[in-house]
């Protein structure tokens, strides 16, 4: 948990390979003369207009969810697989995929204009993976090893930023059963759906 100025989604080619992906972005943000301590970078190989955003807002707080989604290299947790360790390198016996850091990633980005303990924060972001998972299964997302369902891909991020409004009140939980997760698991289901839609309609256009 830190704090933050700005949150970059950035376009990576989609045949981009590397073992240090904080290292590209520091030298990106160098470049752009961003401060690297206020900012965090987020890596996708989906087209950025692409990207699904959406918004909500009552008197406790504020939400906006932009949301880039690919599936190149889905995954279901809890399935056996292909896993590195630390340093890239594979742990186990199975057969090289050349698809193991290849960017399919969903990157999620929540602001929320509001003011949550920490508890609800950790709360808050689980209640987005599984809007995540749900969304995947619905669309019929599969694990590209096994076939099955996928909850994610390998590469997934998630950054929520929340600003502590004072003025707000503090809301502790975000599960599924409060005005905020079910309002963070609508917008993150809602833009997951249309970013995989509009990335899925620019392939049947283009034959990729």
């Amino acid at each position: 948990m830190v704090e933050l100025d700005r949150i970059f989604n950035i376009y990576v080619d989609k045949h981009y390979r590397c073992d240090d992906p904080p290292r590209d972005i520091q030298r990106l943000l160098r470049e752009w003369k961003e401060r690297e301590d206020t900012c965090t970078g987020l890596l996708t190989a989906v087209r950025l207009e692409h990207t699904s955003i959406q918004e909500y807002a009552n008197s406790d707080f504020g939400l906006l969810c932009c949301t880039t989604a690919g599936v190149s290299n889905a995954a279901r947790a809890g399935s056996p697989r292909m896993v590195f360790d630390a340093m890239g390198n594979r742990t186990d016996a199975v057969q090289q995929l050349d698809g193991a850091y290849i960017p399919g990633t969903i990157n999620m980005m929540l602001w929320l204009n509001g003011r949550l303990t920490n508890g609800a924060t950790v709360n808050a972001i689980q209640t987005a993976v599984e809007a995540k998972a749900a969304a995947l299964a619905d669309v019929g997302v599969r694990d590209s090893e096994n076939g099955l369902t996928a909850t994610g891909t390998t590469t997934d991020a998630i950054v929520l930023a929340v600003s502590q409004d004072q003025h707000k009140p503090i809301l502790t939980y975000a599960g599924t059963a409060t005005v905020l997760g079910s309002v963070i698991g609508r917008l993150v289901y809602d833009t997951i759906t249309e970013s995989l839609q509009a990335g899925r309609q620019w392939s049947g256009r283009n034959n990729k």
